[in-house]
């Protein structure tokens, strides 16, 4: 998907967003999508992402505007993943010298979930990443998209499992299908093809940089690492002699 608008900007953010097999790009000012780039299919990060990026930068270039920050969804989610997209992301703003904004890949889960749907104000919001098994990062936020649990590894059994709550919560994201026949009731339902989406990501971005809570000088950006949540296992390798 590609798509363009036209008007003068105050703040232009470039958002990547490559935490799960879904890759996306965006470029957006003041709140509005300039441009945006998505690839459901291949899970090739590596490829598709520089593709994107050039394709953006181009689009922005010809309206007149200069990027003012880079937001990259920061996790957890795939360590693959993150880590193209945070050396993306952080070449790009040490080559540029502009600041660097991380967000939670759940918030962006949220914010996409909300960009789709009109949400009751009660409503409770558990977006789910996968993480193998019956495992998922989660956190509960509310309508607003406001953090009401931290972000947490949770092994989901029964809803008792996640934060009890008698509120309406929708469920979503690449790790809530596997759950569904657990957690679907009454209170809780399942929200399909909810993807984290980089053009969703503009007005958590600006939130964070208005609040001081991005990565502005050279150091910051070099020292930053993606949020993983858990530490990296490597699986033995099944190839004799690599083991």
């Amino acid at each position: 998907m590609y798509l363009c608008a036209v008007f003068c900007a105050k703040m232009v953010i470039l958002a990547i967003e490559t935490s799960t097999r879904v890759c996306s790009a965006a470029v957006v000012a003041d709140g509005q999508v300039v441009a945006e780039c998505m690839d459901r299919e291949s899970g090739n990060h590596a490829r598709q992402l520089p593709l994107f990026i050039d394709k953006l930068l181009r689009e922005t270039r010809q309206k007149g505007l200069k990027l003012d920050a880079v937001a990259l969804s920061e996790g957890p989610g795939s360590y693959t993943g993150l880590r193209i997209g945070t050396s993306t992301a952080k070449g790009l703003c040490y080559g540029l010298d502009i600041p660097l904004i991380p967000i939670p890949t759940t918030e962006v889960l949220c914010s996409s979930l909300a960009a789709t749907l009109k949400l009751p104000e009660n409503s409770c919001l558990q977006p789910m990443i996968d993480a193998r098994r019956m495992e998922v990062y989660t956190a509960l936020y509310d309508a607003q998209v406001r953090p009401l649990t931290p972000i947490r590894a949770v092994v989901v059994e029964s809803r008792e499992s996640l934060t009890p709550n008698s509120e309406a919560v929708c469920f979503f994201g690449d790790g809530a299908a596997k759950c569904r026949e657990i957690l679907e009731s009454e209170n809780w339902h399942f929200v399909p093809d909810i993807v984290p989406n980089a053009a969703c990501m503009g007005e958590s971005a600006e939130a964070k940089m208005k609040a001081g809570q991005a990565c502005k000088t050279t150091g910051e950006v070099a020292y930053y690492e993606p949020f993983y949540l858990k530490e990296f296992v490597a699986a033995k390798s099944h190839i004799k002699g690599l083991d």
